[in-house]
């Protein structure tokens, strides 16, 4: 299905392009942000504070092609993760991240900018996936660029029965050099190792987590949690309401490789730290019910060479 036109008015802040491919997305810039999303997944492919260097990581293989999923960004995973609970749903993470969205509001107040998305089960029927989900629902995603990103995702169940869903908002963030980041707040939460080739009892994490091969951990926290970056001198804070899940993943050198939209040099130079609701979480929505996820990313300076003790508030 084609992208529907933008018919709302749009801020001066806001400006609309279109790629070679026929890819409709919205550039945010004001004195106090610059950002980029893309109406295909409502996908958030840049956003950069004024003064900082860009947070948001992109790979330079991405495709950028209709129905293709980008690499990098913001995706938006639902109605599963993964391959989903059974192991056996196609395409990975679901087909939110590769249909077209609907703005639905767009609004300037004091340079913070909030784009308003929708997305709902008429808006999928083209899509490979639509087959294996036959559920009525609808989305709507709000987006606010500014010195801070917020992001709410809620999820309404509008037809007449029961579904579950997983969800996760798949964050991709530059850093400077992986091996020297860490990532603080889930010291003592439970997680599934998915590297792991043997599963037994899940670990707990101890301290923070370093990162020195691939990492593809799903955590058990509802907690904030703070990506330390000491050699570019700052680092992000993440707080989230309406998730019981933080996924932590880089895949290193050998899987960054194997994927052809992933540039072999680009591992170092992320990290995803995800807000999300999966596996065992999942959530459960009865019929007219809602459920809301949203997280809010702050960056902080940290002047002079880093300490290793100081932390954002």
């Amino acid at each position: 299905m084609a992208p529907a036109p933008i018919s709302i008015d749009l801020p001066s802040s806001v400006s609309v392009a279109v790629t070679e491919a026929g890819m409709p997305r919205l550039r945010i810039a004001t004195p106090t942000v610059e950002g980029e999303v893309y109406l295909q997944g409502a996908h958030i492919t840049g956003w950069t504070p004024a003064g900082q260097r860009p947070v948001i990581w992109m790979s330079q293989d991405s495709l950028f092609q209709p129905q293709s999923p980008l690499r990098g960004g913001v995706p938006i995973c639902f109605p599963w993760f993964g391959p989903g609970r059974d192991a056996k749903m196609s395409p990975p993470h679901g087909f939110a991240r590769l249909a077209n969205w609907s703005l639905v509001s767009a609004v300037d107040l004091d340079n913070d900018v909030t784009l308003t998305f929708r997305l709902t089960h008429a808006d999928i029927p083209d899509l490979p996936a639509a087959a294996d989900w036959a559920q009525e629902f609808e989305l709507t995603y709000a987006v606010t660029f500014g010195a801070k990103l917020t992001v709410v995702l809620t999820v309404r169940n509008t037809g007449t029965t029961d579904f579950s869903y997983e969800e996760a908002l798949h964050t991709y963030f530059a850093v400077d050099d992986i091996t020297q980041v860490h990532v603080e707040g889930l010291d003592g939460a439970r997680y599934l190792d998915k590297t792991a080739t043997v599963r037994g009892n899940a670990p707990v994490q101890e301290g923070p987590v370093t990162f020195s091969n691939e990492t593809d951990r799903v955590y058990d926290s509802s907690t904030a949690t703070t990506i330390d970056d000491p050699t570019m001198n700052r680092s992000v804070r993440i707080v989230k309401y309406g998730s019981s899940n933080t996924v932590v993943w880089n895949p290193w050198q050998a899987k960054a490789a194997a994927m052809s939209d992933f540039d072999d040099d680009g591992w170092p130079n992320m990290v995803c730290v995800e807000t999300a609701n999966v596996l065992d979480l999942a959530i459960s929505l009865r019929p007219g019910a809602a459920h809301a996820m949203a997280t809010r990313y702050v960056v902080h300076e940290q002047p002079g060479p880093y300490d290793g003790h100081s932390r954002p508030e």
